[in-house]
């Protein structure tokens, strides 16, 4: 029987059959054998120990399509990042850093701004601006009045979206609204596993439809990207590659150097200079990490 594991804690995996239900498994001691550990995420060939009990154990692990390592999730096909257009204000080097790491995994991102029955004209289309430009996809919802839920339900369907953002800015509001079964659910598996559904800080499976989930990862409030050169810094700005070739000298950090192509783009107004600005710190930043 294939599945997908929705959560693992404990060396118990909890793996999701189509129009069967949740399966509580262990994994076969050949995984250990072979190193190989299942992931979140993992689709997996199940053989069934006990029908009523809901209890398996994993057989094998089906080839990943892909593999994340901050959150450790399996086969995701894209990111939503969630964050507040008002109250709280959007914290745009949070922002930028997860951006920054989703772009370092090759993960397309979209950009969801929540609260949008509260927020001017003139704030979302400064944030449209910003972020379009840099090619991502910019979504304005408000979860309270159910305003723009299933343009977000359509980009979902089909694929398996990891879901993040920061505390605050109605993450876990939007996922209630697009699973409502999920908090029943989540309660099944903790009264399953003898813990509370908050106990765990690891990222879990929410079936929302047929092939089509989300990854819940725990909100963050910083975002590390030390692994990171200040040199490869730039390449994961996107929107600064058409005007790389206009920097008079190669290897460019579009900084303090006089003839830069990207400076001048930030000039003219067509690159953020919000985005900008966030570079610049970030490059600092990384510029006094001491590496060994």
């Amino acid at each position: 029987m294939q599945g997908k594991i929705i959560k693992g804690i404990a060396g118990f995996y909890y793996v999701h059959v189509e129009s069967h239900g949740v399966y509580e498994c262990k994994a076969k001691g050949i995984f250990r054998k072979n190193h190989t550990k299942p992931l979140v995420g993992d689709d997996v060939e199940v053989d069934i120990l006990d029908e009523a009990e809901m209890l398996g154990n994993i057989r094998e692990i089906l080839p990943r399509k892909s593999a994340l390592i901050r959150p450790a999730v399996a086969n995701v096909d894209q990111a939503l990042i969630i964050f507040a257009i008002v109250k709280p204000n959007p914290n745009f080097n949070l922002l930028d850093r997860f951006l920054i790491r989703m772009e370092r995994q090759n993960l397309p991102t979209i950009i969801c701004f929540n609260k949008q029955d509260i927020a001017t004209l003139e704030e979302k289309e400064a944030l449209r601006k910003a972020y379009e430009t840099c090619g991502y996809q910019v979504l304005f919802i408000s979860v309270l009045e159910q305003e723009g839920l299933e343009q977000v339900k359509e980009l979902l369907t089909g694929k398996t979206t990891t879901v993040a953002g920061p505390s605050g800015v109605g993450k876990s509001s939007l996922i209630n609204q697009l699973a409502p079964k999920a908090q029943m659910e989540t309660g099944d598996i903790s009264r399953k596993i003898e813990r509370g559904k908050h106990t765990t800080r690891h990222s879990e499976i929410i079936a929302l439809g047929e092939n089509t989930y989300i990854v819940d990862t725990p909100g963050f409030t910083s975002l590390d990207i030390s692994e990171i050169t200040k040199e490869e810094l730039g390449t994961y700005y996107p929107e600064f590659v058409q005007y790389e070739p206009y920097c008079k000298f190669s290897g460019c950090a579009h900084i303090s150097e006089p003839s830069c192509g990207v400076k001048d783009a930030v000039a003219e107004g067509k690159i953020s200079q919000v985005r900008y600005d966030n570079y610049k710190v970030l490059y600092q930043e990384l510029k006094e990490i001491k590496r060994y």
